[in-house]
């Protein structure tokens, strides 16, 4: 967002309709991978995503005009977020699907703090062209991993296990865990979107703003690692529970953000908690299958999530309206925590 007012010359609105519409995109092609999961060979898939994201990147690189943009990264975000749906119905198909996302965020987080701190800059000397060189780069590195994945079948035995647990009490917590994750991501991200130009409007200067994002990033590094190393040890409800209520705080505290060391612990604090939270999230949801089509459906929730954040975002920003946005953020953070209650405390007690 940041990047294309600043090389573009794009306004608030304009840019977060481009990011809104890159994540509506993502949720769609999330959504549709849910049904063809089971019947498509993944690996192939994941190789016609890949090499379909780094040509709409490629193009991306040529377009100024916000309408022309919207098209492309519409469709970028179609294509990635078959790619993601892909990729989360594999990780459900793991052991310890919690501790997997939590690896997944984990590389996401380290790399993120870097792109957070050297992409602006990188901005302002070439363009918007360093944004899609980063995610050519970043798809590149990935086209070149798939060969060496095996073929993660699903397992007969334990799906039909796994059928009989859920057979009575499915639709109802699922769906509560797909509303708790499209909230957490929505609250987050609504005000993540507008980050840089919050820090600006509470009188941060733009190199504290972007080390101190850098940093958060990192320390979701310890969000992340908590997971994996916690894995389902202490059940959902309490993990759950913890991790949103810390993120509410954090986000609330965003309200004094004049107040350099409040903006700066708001930051890592949050940093530590998305990471943490989510990955138990995307986990909860997982465990209601094995063939990763639940885990798929998650990916849809998370990017339906994402997208509006910045959407709704975007329609209350005006000039600089940034203590609303945070407020509405605090308040789908405390929806998310009322509405995952259900479903975490009853996935304890299949366990148990």
């Amino acid at each position: 967002v940041d990047g294309l007012i600043t090389a573009l010359g794009f306004s608030n609105q304009e840019a977060g309709s481009v990011a809104s519409a890159n994540l509506y995109g993502a949720a769609l092609g999330a959504l549709l991978i849910v049904f063809l999961i089971r019947k498509l060979n993944w690996q192939l898939m994941a190789l016609l995503f890949l090499a379909g994201l780094i040509s709409i990147d490629l193009a991306s690189m040529f377009v100024s005009q916000p309408d022309t943009m919207v098209a492309l990264r519409f469709a970028d975000g179609f294509v990635g977020g078959m790619l993601v749906g892909t990729g989360f119905s594999v990780i459900a198909r793991t052991d310890g699907p919690d501790r997997t996302f939590g690896v997944l965020l984990f590389v996401q987080f380290g790399l993120g703090g870097l792109g957070v701190m050297m992409l602006p800059g990188l901005v302002d000397q070439f363009g918007t062209r360093a944004l899609f060189l980063a995610l050519i780069a970043f798809s590149s590195v990935t086209l070149c991993m798939l060969p060496f994945l095996p073929d993660y079948r699903v397992d007969a035995a334990e799906a039909a296990a796994r059928k009989a647990l859920h057979g009575k009490i499915r639709t109802v917590p699922l769906v509560m865990t797909l509303i708790a994750i499209f909230l957490f991501q929505a609250s987050n991200n609504a005000l993540y979107a507008y980050i840089i130009g919050l820090g600006e409007f509470f009188g941060q200067q733009g190199a504290m703003i972007t080390t101190t994002l850098g940093v958060a990033a990192w320390l979701g590094l310890a969000g992340a690692g908590l997971v994996v190393l916690i894995s389902d040890r202490f059940g959902y409800l309490k993990t759950l529970v913890a991790g949103l209520a810390i993120t509410v705080v954090g986000t609330w505290a965003f309200l004094q953000s004049d107040v350099v060391w409040i903006w700066i612990g708001a930051n890592c604090l949050i940093g530590i908690t998305w990471a943490y939270t989510i990955s138990y999230l995307l986990g909860l949801v997982s465990r209601f299958d094995t063939a990763g089509q639940m885990a798929a459906m998650g990916g849809f929730a998370s990017k339906m999530g994402l997208a509006s954040g910045p959407a709704l975002a975007a329609m209350i920003i005006g000039e600089s309206n940034y203590v609303l946005i945070t407020w509405a953020a605090v308040a789908g953070l405390l929806a998310c925590l009322l509405v995952v209650l259900y479903p975490a405390r009853l996935q304890d007690r299949l366990r148990r």
